[in-house]
């Protein structure tokens, strides 16, 4: 098929004008359509793209966080603070206390320290549940500038460096685990994450772009398929009121062919009307996209 252009055979409601729109009638939008197929509607043979150069200056400016509900004010605050970030990152990975064993006072160790948490049973504060990290990139002069200007904004906990975190650009889950990706408008992130957490009765590793509003979730392998449903279904209400959805992109087998993988997907009329222009003989990945096509 001609993607974007409509032979006599495509005049009416139907056919490619219907999909992917003319002047008078807004329709998919190819690229995206594409990109997002998983090569169920169609192979790129040819691409051409558009570079750029490497940047001259990358910071990374770290920052620990507690809460959703923090990351989002904190989220709100950089991109009101027009910095220009390249990217906002968030990882909140679930946080494991480490056993301590109470000393006797006059071990050498503390001889003299009263105040030692493993004397007087008291904890240095709550450790962080995880970071948002900003990246800002362009010249260094600039760079430095904003980076300053994000440190004092982000507090005195703030730290810039000029590599990234271990973490960065790494999914949360690990093989076998049933893998989750959250798609919400930012205002409303801490919001499925909450709920992600009240669902699964704990906290819940959760890792991606919290300046677009997409993260991924990671639940354990082990879970038995009916309390996956379960948690799916709870965080898709949340979601469903705020424009967003809960895909599960991976998952051992027996969760896969027991829960609902895509959720609630308005737009399947059209995806299948597309499915049926571009791919009539069901040859491209059959069964790969949502309710079955």
């Amino acid at each position: 098929a001609l993607l974007g252009r409509a032979g006599p055979a495509d005049a009416g409601t139907g056919g490619a004008a219907a999909l992917f729109g003319r002047a008078d009638l807004p329709g998919l939008d190819v690229a995206r359509l594409l990109c997002g197929s998983q090569g169920g509607l169609g192979v790129l043979v040819s691409a051409t793209m558009r570079v750029q150069a490497v940047p001259a200056s990358r910071v990374w400016v770290s920052r620990p966080v507690w809460t959703p509900l923090e990351v989002h004010d904190l989220v709100r605050a950089v991109l009101a603070a027009r910095l220009d970030p390249a990217a906002i990152e968030l990882d909140l990975p679930v946080p494991v206390p480490l056993p301590r064993r109470r000393v006797h006072p006059s071990h050498p160790s503390v001889v003299g320290r009263p105040d030692h948490p493993s004397v007087a049973r008291r904890s240095g504060g709550p450790a962080a549940a995880g970071s948002l990290v900003v990246l800002l990139e362009g010249g260094p002069a600039d760079v430095a500038e904003r980076a300053e200007r994000l440190s004092a904004l982000l507090g005195g906990e703030a730290v810039a460096a000029h590599s990234a975190p271990e973490w960065w650009g790494r999914y949360p889950f690990d093989p076998g685990d049933t893998a989750l990706r959250i798609e919400v408008p930012i205002n409303d992130l801490h919001a499925a994450v909450y709920a992600l957490r009240d669902a699964a009765g704990g906290p819940v590793p959760v890792r991606g772009s919290a300046g677009v509003g997409t993260v991924f979730a990671a639940l354990p392998g082990a879970l038995a398929p009916e309390r996956v449903a379960s948690i799916l279904a709870a965080v898709r209400s949340v979601l469903l009121a705020r424009q967003g959805r809960c895909v599960v992109v991976a998952a051992p087998a027996p969760v896969r062919r027991a829960v609902d993988l895509w959720g609630a997907l308005p737009s399947l009329p059209r995806l299948r009307a597309a499915k049926a222009h571009l791919d009539p003989h069901q040859r491209l990945a059959p069964g790969r996209l949502p309710g079955g096509l």
